[in-house]
């Protein structure tokens, strides 16, 4: 039986194609809002992603630098991560810091919501501010080669601008950021 969906699609059918513990992908026939068939490939995210800007006092931000396997490079991004269904997103926010930068804040702000492939995932991701900053410690996952380093936020916005950061969270995050505190 079709599903009908927003704008008009119609879901005919959905196959299961692959899955771990972190996504699955499917391939669905449907018919298109014009009524024509065709064909969509979807990759399901099991966990929310989400991120932190970390902002101290004086207006410093922390990076990670850390290599990225399906780019094969190195790759600069605000402190990321998942949150699994039932996990409050900012717990998993608080989290992800801690893990990555070996920070704590006392001070969170959601940011932003964004989806960060829209056209094949259905991922949502939220990026928190974080302020009132402590040392905690930091605690990396086997998979994590992280080096962390303190920018001022100018500087990470002009990362941003001469395109040494890419990751789609990471900039929206510190141009968002760049608006809402007027950063030059």
């Amino acid at each position: 039986m079709a599903k009908t969906k927003c704008g008009g699609w119609k879901q005919l059918s959905v196959t299961d194609i692959y899955e771990n513990p972190w996504i699955k992908v499917t391939h669905e026939e449907v018919l298109t809002p014009k009524g024509t068939p065709g064909i969509y490939g979807v990759v399901h995210f099991k966990n929310r992603a989400v991120g932190v800007i970390p902002i101290d006092a004086d207006g410093n931000t922390w990076l990670v630098r850390q290599s990225r396997y399906t780019l094969d490079c190195y790759t600069w991004e605000i402190p990321e991560g998942g949150a699994p269904e039932g996990e409050d997103m900012l717990e998993a926010a608080q989290r992800e810091l801690e893990e990555e930068t070996g920070l704590l804040a006392d001070g969170w702000q959601e940011l932003m919501t964004l989806h960060q492939s829209n056209s094949v995932s259905d991922e949502v991701g939220k990026i928190y501010v974080a302020t009132d900053l402590r040392q905690g410690t930091q605690q990396l996952e086997d998979s994590e080669d992280i080096v962390v380093k303190k920018f001022s936020l100018a500087e990470a916005v002009t990362m941003v601008e001469n395109g040494e950061i890419t990751d789609a969270m990471s900039v929206a995050g510190l141009l968002r950021v760049a608006i809402a505190y007027s950063v030059e």
